[in-house]
């Protein structure tokens, strides 16, 4: 039989931990899955990334294996001494036998042989995917549903990609990168052994008001200069609804106007603040009453707003 590098098919060395096995097993896996891949080698590439992953995540196996000794990659191979004995075969007819059924053979999992210990039960891996949900979704709470691809495994015990959709629960008050465990949920186990988890990482979604640091939410207020100069009241969009807020005389652009407890909920703890951050702005046309009126202003005004430049400044 052809000797078949595992290391080299994950593109790892052999003294590669077991995370970094399964991340390159993930990468390759997403990268050649028929479902997926356009590359025409990409199904088997495909089933050499699964063989390989299938004996080097299982300590025992990967032990067994490594025990085979390192040889080159196609190089012709022939089964330790043993499996003959065990298994009554010649040694010449493994040429369509893969490396990991030869180990599981040897561990008692080789078609009902009887022989050694029967596979140990795996739990099944996690995985992650991000779902955006809103800001108001965040301040309220509330369910939403989230699809996924997931794998499961097929009658030979490789993994295909089927669509799944799950209600979720966001926490009212929930933060950006919250991760949200759905027991059970992940991929499949082996061998009677438990499924994996799948965890909802959630992100929020920009809005078109508000901006959001840590629990607090700030917005921009725009006043036209009669406002900030007179004072005035105006309406404020939060995301409990709107509320009033009274703008004093002679307000600055600039300024932070602070709304207590109007920004996002904490779990057991206080809310945040809203803060509405003045904005000056001119309208972008005049008539010619308004213009009139803009120039009896220019001629009486003292006010010099670049005095600070220096002296006679205009």
């Amino acid at each position: 039989m052809k000797y078949k590098d595992y290391y080299q098919a994950l593109g790892v060395e052999r003294t590669a931990s077991p995370d970094e096995i399964k991340k390159a097993y993930r990468k390759l896996a997403h990268q050649y899955h028929p479902d997926i891949s356009k590359d025409p080698e990409g199904e088997a590439k495909f089933k050499v990334v699964a063989e390989a992953y299938k004996t080097l995540k299982d300590p025992e196996k990967r032990e067994e294996y490594d025990n085979l000794g390192k040889q080159p990659a196609g190089a012709n191979f022939t089964p330790p001494p043993g499996w003959q004995q065990q298994y009554g075969a010649d040694p010449s007819a493994f040429d369509d036998v893969d490396l990991s059924d030869l180990l599981n053979a040897f561990r008692g999992g080789g078609g009902g042989h009887g022989h050694g210990r029967a596979p140990r039960p795996a739990p099944g891996e996690d995985y992650e995917v991000g779902v955006t949900v809103t800001l108001e979704k965040i301040h309220d709470g509330g369910e939403t549903d989230v699809t996924v691809e997931l794998p499961e495994l097929d009658a030979h015990g490789l993994p295909h990609r089927v669509s799944r959709t799950f209600r979720v629960t966001v926490p009212k008050g929930a933060t950006e990168g919250q991760r949200l465990r759905l027991a059970g949920k992940g991929g499949p186990g082996r061998n009677g052994g438990k499924p994996g988890d799948l965890y909802i990482v959630l992100h929020i979604a920009p809005h078109p008001l508000y901006r959001i640091s840590g629990r607090d939410l700030y917005l921009d207020l725009p006043l036209a200069p009669w406002e900030a100069v007179l004072g005035t009241t105006v309406e404020i969009p939060t995301l409990a609804g709107a509320v009033e807020l009274t703008i004093k005389p002679h307000t600055l652009a600039g300024q932070q106007l602070r709304l207590g407890k109007r920004g996002l909920p904490a779990a057991g703890g206080a809310a945040g603040d809203l803060y509405a951050v003045v904005q000056i702005v001119v309208p972008a046309k005049v008539d010619a009453e308004e213009e009139a009126l803009y120039r009896q202003l220019a001629a009486h005004a003292t006010f010099k707003p670049r005095a600070h430049f220096g002296r006679d400044s205009k």
